[in-house]
């Protein structure tokens, strides 16, 4: 059996683990993915005093790490540390990957009214420097909305709780094109689009597609016939 690429996964909240190698299964079988988990990043970006080395040192550390280690593509799941990785990812000679960039990317790609829907509060801030990145019409309607509660019922283990309210966010909204901004909402995507009545746009699917597509092209003989 023809070994694959090794692929780093970097998370910042154990959520985020099995909505990553679920769509890795799925989509990229052949790929090697290997975790690595630092739940201090989380905690540090939701604590409006932290004063510690900034998130793009801690980021760039943990690629590194990875890069050393064999990985030929990354792929972070946390979407609140999207500029640091992106920071980070110029230093690095392997494809880096912000873990919602491939979601936003398809959801503006459509041209009509967005919703992106967060469980963790600075996930809003640099998921909405995303779609400024990425969309090419600025008068195409995006919001954003915070779904209060979901994070600590999920983290509570009232896993139920947590998809029921992002499923009633979900309902409430007009715009015709939702999108989940965090992996560890990607649970929720099938009682969403039960009760919302239309597709819901996950990052973890979108992104290994993407990353495997970098992955592939840097591959020795690639575009080579």
């Amino acid at each position: 059996m023809e070994r694959g690429p090794r692929i780093g996964l970097i998370h910042a909240t154990r959520l985020a683990i099995e909505p990553a190698l679920a769509a890795f299964r799925e989509l990229w079988p052949e790929a090697k993915p290997v975790n690595l988990v630092d739940e201090s990043l989380q905690l540090d970006a939701a604590n409006t005093d932290y004063d510690g080395p900034s998130f793009t040192l801690r980021i760039l550390a943990l690629a590194e790490y990875h890069v050393a280690n064999g990985a030929e593509g990354l792929l972070f799941t946390c979407s609140a540390f999207s500029d640091a990785i992106k920071a980070a990812g110029r230093a690095l000679e392997v494809p880096v990957l912000r873990p919602d960039e491939a979601a936003i990317e398809q959801a503006l790609s459509l041209g009509e009214p967005v919703r992106v829907l967060c469980t963790f509060a600075p996930t809003l801030r640099v998921v909405g420097r995303l779609v400024a990145e990425f969309r090419d019409d600025p008068a195409l309607p995006v919001a954003f909305e915070l779904v209060a509660g979901a994070l600590e019922a999920l983290h509570g283990g009232d896993a139920a709780r947590h998809d029921a309210l992002i499923a009633e966010a979900a309902a409430r909204a007009d715009e015709p094109i939702l999108v989940l901004g965090q992996y560890s909402m990607a649970r929720a995507a099938a009682l969403v689009e039960s009760r919302a009545g239309r597709p819901a746009i996950t990052g973890p699917a979108l992104a290994v597609r993407m990353l495997k597509t970098l992955v592939e092209a840097r591959a020795p003989g690639a575009g080579v016939r």
